[in-house]
């Protein structure tokens, strides 16, 4: 059909030849966005360079009888090309010392927090590995959008209506595809725990929102949590965007703490 519309406007001396490039061009960016959008980890991967990163807001709430706010994040990860290569987390709860972590690879830098008092004098960061979402990870989100593999895993047991990806994930299953998951909930009760996720995205494939919940006493077997769920809502924005995630100055940084 398009050829025999090319052919009548050549014999008709209407054709401009100029626009074809123009034409094409402009087909091939918007199938290319198109694909995007029905492939949030093609998306994900066309984003993820050295220096380069995304921004994230995040609260988290305990329902059950009552709704309790029981903290919020904000914070920045820097990406590599499988990834993430580093990110810098503040978290403010009410119950504890407002928290920042700065992790860079496996190595993460704790402020604040829980271990607070407990650094020694003229030190204000604790060193460690494991932990890149510090002592604020057992009440943050459990899913990041950032992770190649678990963005796959998310797409592939859930289900594409529009812009919104809806499904569930077990504990076990986030842990296998996840560094993110494993790192931040490194003990945890119930591995059958089941997390319901919603994830939002843009029209360019990307994810703005992520909104997942589960059982509290997946991660905090207590009968105080009984029958309470814990829900985690992260927004993200200005994917791509240059950032710099650096360690803090050595003299300020212990490796022990105080007894």
């Amino acid at each position: 059909m398009r050829r025999t519309m090319i052919t009548a406007l050549v014999a008709c001396g209407c054709l401009l030849t100029t626009t074809l490039p123009a034409q094409a061009t402009t087909t091939t960016t918007a199938t290319a966005a198109a694909a995007a959008a029905k492939d949030p980890v093609r998306a994900l991967k066309g984003k993820l360079a050295p220096g380069r990163g995304v921004r994230f807001t995040e609260t988290t709430t305990l329902s059950g009888e009552e709704k309790v706010r029981l903290q919020s994040r904000k914070g920045t990860f820097q990406f590599n090309a499988k990834g993430v290569a580093a990110s810098d987390i503040t978290a403010i709860a009410k119950s504890r010392p407002k928290e920042r972590t700065i992790s860079i690879g496996n190595v993460s830098y704790i402020s604040g927090g829980m271990r607070e008092e407990r650094l020694p004098a003229g030190k204000s960061w604790l060193k460690g590995k494991g932990l890149p979402g510090g002592g604020s990870g057992f009440y943050g989100q459990v899913i990041n959008p950032v992770e190649p593999k678990t963005l796959a895993a998310l797409v592939k047991k859930g289900r594409l209506r529009g812009s919104t990806l809806t499904g569930t994930i077990t504990f076990k299953e986030l842990e296998k595809v996840s560094r993110w998951f494993d790192a931040s909930i490194p003990l945890r009760m119930h591995n059958d725990t089941k997390v319901s996720y919603t994830l939002t995205l843009t029209s360019a494939g990307l994810v703005s929102r992520v909104r997942s919940s589960y059982a509290a006493t997946g991660v905090f077997d207590t009968s105080a949590f009984d029958g309470k769920t814990i829900t985690i809502d992260s927004r993200f924005t200005g994917w791509g965007a240059k950032v710099s995630v650096k360690a803090p100055n050595p003299a300020s940084v212990t490796v022990d703490t105080e007894d």
